[in-house]
């Protein structure tokens, strides 16, 4: 299965083998002190590094290494 990412640089979608995604988290603190944390995936295609941002569920049903 391949996941799909917008390329910005080339202003087009790009697709990326399931096997070159990497499963990464962005983990921040609010100004109220909650912890928000952002599911995403990454790849790379032609040099340019892809990052996509899906829900928990996406992620976690995802078998991809973490980076």
């Amino acid at each position: 299965m391949d996941v799909q990412f917008y390329d910005v640089k080339s202003r087009q979608k790009v697709t990326v083998p399931e096997s070159q995604v990497k499963k990464t988290k962005y983990e921040r603190t609010t100004k109220d002190g909650k912890v928000q944390v952002r599911y995403a995936l990454r790849g790379e295609h032609n040099g340019t590094k892809l990052t996509k941002f899906v829900s928990e569920a996406d992620w976690n049903a995802m078998n991809a290494p973490m980076e």
